[in-house]
Formats: C-alpha cells, structure tokens, sequence
C-alpha cells in the first residue's frame, strides 16, 4: 500500500525522533502520548534539533518549516486511526504495547499497518493478540533517531511480504539502512550490544575496572565512540535490565544473566541520563562524575 500517513504512539525519546524523520520525509505525522507535557517537550525538542540541522546546513529553512507542519499531537489514542502506518513506541513493557494495541484496534481501517519499536520483545506475540498478525511487524529504530542510520525490521511469523515491502519503502524513504531480523529476543543488535554492556556491569561489580576504566579502555582500545556504561546511561539502564530480562527468559541461557548490580541501580531510580543519575551523575555544571 501507499503510505502517506504515520501514527507513532508515545513521545518519548525514541518517538520523538521517530515523528521527527518521518515530518522531514514528508509524512503526516500524528505523535501521541498519555502526557500533554510529554507532547509539548517533545514538539519543542523536534523544533530543537531542526534548528541545529538548518544551522549546518543539513535541512533547509523550508523543509524545517514543512516537517514541523505536518506533526499534529493528540492525547487521544483513536485519533491515529486513519493512518497508513502506526509505530508503537511506549515503553519496554509487553503488558503495556498489548493494552495500546487493543485500545487501538477499533479504529483502525482493515488496510492499516501496526509496527512495535520494540528492542527486544517477540513481535509474534505482540501480533498474535491483535486483529491483523499478517500486517504487524517489528521496525526498530536506533537512538537517537535523526543521526542513527540502521532500522531492524523484524517479520512475526505472520506477517505478509507486502507489508514487508511497505516498511522497507518507508526506511528507504527516510534515507536509512534496513536490516532484516528473524523474530529471536532482542533481535540483532540488542542481542549483541546488551550482553557487552551487561558484561561491562560485572567488570565493575567484580572490581576488575572503575566506570572510568572500564569506558576509557572500549573508547581506546576498541575505537567505541562511547564506553559501554557511559552508552548504558544514555539508552537507560532499566531498558538495558528489560532487555537482559527478555533475552534470559527467552532463551533460558545463564550467560544472558543480569548483572545484579544493574538491578540495584534501576531499584535505586539511578537510570542513567533521563534521572540525572546513573553510572556517572549529571547533576553537576561540568563533567558528569562516576558514581562508583
């Protein structure tokens, strides 16, 4: 099918992104969230990096004006209905993406595509409780969205080639690189970065290495543009611990275990950048300090 419009459920930081690239596509784009507030940051946030990216040159006064139009926000969830494409992009929570799905269904027209952002959840199970599992599937952005130029799309078992071609026009569209994934927990990426992150907690739990240490050495010795517990801080450490969770209980292998430490900073409120407090605090005016 042709897609002109896109749904894209929650304005967080990965659904603002999202809203982002796909106004400055040309899309319509109606952004939803429970949260007025959340609506107003984020719209003020997409007028943000619009302005960074007219200021280099990278998008032009009139393509920053353009995509800005096409962005409506709502509060109400069936307000996405007449849209080509929906994005879920709530948080990491099945028993949440289940009960958006549900409340959405009615809606929406027989045609409709629903996608999940999900990192890491079985885009089967999420298809096979709604009223279309052949056109749903996994489109997985990557953070932060604008800069990021990888999307996964993962297929469930049910989902149709032609709605597979139709995500795959929107990626390219967006000028991006799809990479197709088979529906495992965490996918490809997440199936090969959490572990790392996870396994750089335990490097700090067991006292091999401080948070310094420990990120200075991937940042030098393996050439990573962040180290692995200054990027934990930047996803989120309790979406870091939901998807070591997925990938355990998915796959029911103890090399997928959560580090404990991990566990108590998410217990503590510390989740990194989005609390101010992670493995490093951003409390501070200057450089954010290791908290261990």
């Amino acid at each position: 099918m042709d897609i002109g419009s896109i749904g894209i459920v929650g304005a967080g930081q990965m659904g603002n992104g999202i809203a982002h690239v796909c106004a400055l596509a040309g899309y319509d784009v109606v952004l939803t969230d429970v949260s007025d507030d959340a609506l107003q940051k984020a719209v003020a946030l997409i007028e943000s990096n619009l302005d960074r990216q007219v200021s280099r040159d990278k998008v032009s006064q009139a393509d920053r004006d353009g995509a800005l139009d096409r962005i409506r926000t709502t509060m109400t969830l069936t307000d996405l209905g007449a849209c080509d494409l929906i994005i879920e992009a709530a948080t990491e929570r099945e028993d949440v993406k289940h009960a958006i799905f549900k409340e959405l269904l009615p809606s929406l027209r027989p045609e409709t595509i629903l996608t999940s952002n999900t990192s890491s959840i079985s885009i089967t199970r999420l298809a096979s409780r709604t009223d279309r599992p052949e056109k749903f599937m996994g489109f997985h952005f990557m953070n932060p969205v604008p800069v990021m130029q990888l999307v996964e799309l993962i297929r469930g078992i049910a989902t149709d080639e032609a709605t597979y071609r139709a995500c795959q026009t929107v990626v390219e569209r967006l000028e991006k690189q799809a990479a197709t994934a088979e529906d495992f927990p965490a996918f490809i990426v997440n199936r090969i970065l959490m572990p790392m992150i996870n396994e750089a907690v335990y490097v700090l739990y067991e006292g091999v290495g401080t948070v310094t240490s420990i990120d200075t050495s991937l940042k030098l010795g393996a050439n990573h543009p962040m180290g692995p517990l200054e990027l934990a801080d930047f996803i989120g450490l309790d979406t870091c611990l939901a998807i070591m969770n997925v990938l355990h209980d998915g796959l029911a292998d103890t090399k997928y275990r959560p580090c404990p430490l991990l566990t108590k900073y998410v217990e503590a409120g510390w989740l990194g950048r989005k609390t101010q407090r992670g493995f490093y605090d951003y409390r501070g005016e200057g450089d954010p300090v290791p908290t261990r």
